[in-house]
């Protein structure tokens, strides 16, 4: 999700590293036909009638399949930072904003995605209205200037309108992109100049200050109690990737708190600290809301620990002291999402090594695992085997021999309107065939939320009455005689339609049709059949 990598010598910041109406169905897209399992009777009477959850789910008796997964995180980074992704460039109206995010959001719609990680804060900076930092530069140009609008709740309720989860994506220390760069007022870097480190020509805050990360968490805060944000985001920027081999400025704080930890031990100490204060800020503003991290996709090498990889990359616990799996094990991430920016067969570091060293780092957890995919690099020359269009989606294939992986995000939003060499008409051919409900939220609540009523078929047109709560509701579509199992995986499952005041969806197709309805947390109810 950040900019390129390069195994031995990652590359730093030069960038950081037809479409569904709005509030249209997350449903299935052309040639797409439902799996004929299964059909189901009506009441003899005629009248409403809602079929549990466990006959058609029966726990157990229902053989689902890796194929059709009914819960995968399919999601976009969409890069703020250097105009990567939006705004395209600094300084467009307010409308001009609005349009290319929707272009965004639709293009993400088209390919059956469902989540978004959108990037608020690349560097001590807000694309929202803050009392804290100043508006970003790539909105208007200039640091500090008013873009004549707050973003934010756009942002938020277009992706909501979609049946897109936004999750807000923060960078905890990048203080300004250039040590040198004018600062406005205001600005927590001119406040507090003893908070930040000038290195290798950037300005980054001192991770082994208690003051930053008590200032990173307030920030955090604001955001989760103001906007209506599925989740907390991190990337891989926490202490600086090594560029020139200067060393960083830390040594007045590492001499007030290491307290006889080793320098590398402090730094991951400091990083640790911050990951769980901010998981536990997160969710006590926002109980329902994850907090996620895309870490560096090596750990350590096995050269280094034993219990590392089978890889010769630059190593994140040692190099910009983050330790994941350390926070897996506390269990102050709700996921993690390795950015695996490599191919299979890379001997530096193979895509198939690392995407089963990390399903092992969770397994037994209660930290869902997503991969990070590196969408940018397909056609690039560099590389062989990102010249072939098959690359990519062969990591999605992959991933379902390993059950602990829970979905992918791609990096980034410009290249889903390029679709370099056609990858992403051919993932959704082979892998997103269906639509898929995101995973559930935080733990929360488990009680199913109330079926639907009153759905009706007539005339093409599936509907119901809304329910108090829904986030969504999920539409099912059965041929054959044997709904046991209808709503087991995704092989039926027609669209993810986010709540409205009058919900319906256009059913075309004989069959006999189920909708379900999802709460916030993403808790489904049980089915109530069309009559």
């Amino acid at each position: 999700m950040t900019e390129r990598r390069q195994v031995v010598r990652p590359l730093i910041a030069t960038t950081v590293i037809a479409a569904a109406a709005v509030g249209a169905a997350y449903a299935f897209g052309p040639g797409a036909q439902a799996e004929k399992v299964g059909s189901t009777a009506k009441a003899k009477d005629g009248r409403h009638q809602v079929v549990k959850a466990e006959t058609l789910t029966a726990t157990g008796a229902c053989a689902t399949s890796a194929r059709y997964p009914k819960r995968q995180l399919r999601g976009v980074w969409i890069a703020t930072v250097h105009n990567v992704d939006w705004p395209s460039k600094p300084g467009l109206s307010p409308d001009r904003q609005r349009a290319e995010y929707l272009r965004i959001l639709d293009n993400a719609v088209k390919r059956r995605l469902n989540a978004v990680f959108f990037q608020v804060r690349p560097a001590s900076d807000a694309i929202y209205r803050s009392s804290l930092e100043p508006w970003s530069q790539w909105l208007t140009g200039t640091a500090g200037r008013d873009p004549g609008w707050d973003p934010l709740p756009f942002l938020v309720e277009e992706a909501h309108k979609r049946g897109l989860q936004f999750h807000a994506w923060f960078n905890p220390y990048r203080a300004a992109d250039s040590a040198s760069a004018k600062l406005p007022a205001g600005h927590p870097a001119r406040l507090h100049p003893d908070w930040v480190v000038k290195h290798e020509g950037k300005l980054y805050y001192n991770p082994g200050l208690p003051e930053v990360r008590d200032w990173v968490t307030k920030v955090v805060t604001d955001v989760v109690q103001r906007y209506d944000v599925d989740g907390v985001h991190f990337d891989d920027y926490f202490y600086p990737y090594p560029g020139r081999g200067t060393r960083f400025a830390d040594q007045a704080a590492y001499k007030k708190y290491g307290k006889g930890l080793s320098l590398a031990d402090w730094r991951r100490r400091n990083v640790n600290d911050l990951v769980a204060q901010i998981s536990g800020a997160v969710h006590a503003a926002r109980p329902y809301a994850v907090f996620g991290i895309s870490p560096f996709g090596i750990w350590r090498n096995k050269a280094e620990d034993p219990a590392g990889s089978a890889t010769k990359g630059m190593s994140a616990y040692d190099s910009i002291y983050a330790d994941a799996k350390a926070w897996i094990k506390k269990g102050s991430v709700d996921y993690v999402m390795p950015q695996l920016y490599w191919p299979r067969g890379f001997a530096a570091a193979d895509y198939t090594v690392l995407a089963k060293w990390w399903a092992d780092a969770v397994k037994g957890t209660d930290v869902d695992l997503y991969i990070g995919q590196a969408l940018y690099r397909v056609g690039a020359t560099d590389t062989p085997a990102w010249t072939k269009a098959g690359e990519l989606p062969a990591h999605l294939t992959l991933n379902r021999k390993h059950p602990e992986i829970s979905g992918d995000v791609y990096f980034s939003a410009a290249q889903l309107a390029r679709n370099p060499l056609g990858v992403l008409d051919r993932i959704v051919k082979e892998h997103y065939t269906r639509p898929a409900l995101p995973p559930a939220l935080r733990p929360g609540p488990t009680s199913a939320p109330a079926a639907p009523r009153g759905v009706r078929a007539a005339s093409g047109t599936l509907t119901w009455q809304a329910q108090p709560g829904a986030q969504a509701y999920a539409v099912y579509r059965v041929t054959g005689k044997d709904a046991s199992c209808a709503t087991a995986d995704a092989r039926n499952l027609l669209a993810v339609v986010p709540a409205s005041a009058a919900p319906q969806y256009a059913a075309a197709g004989s069959g006999a049709y189920y909708v379900t309805t999802l709460d916030r947390l993403g808790n489904e109810s049980a089915a109530t059949p069309a009559t």
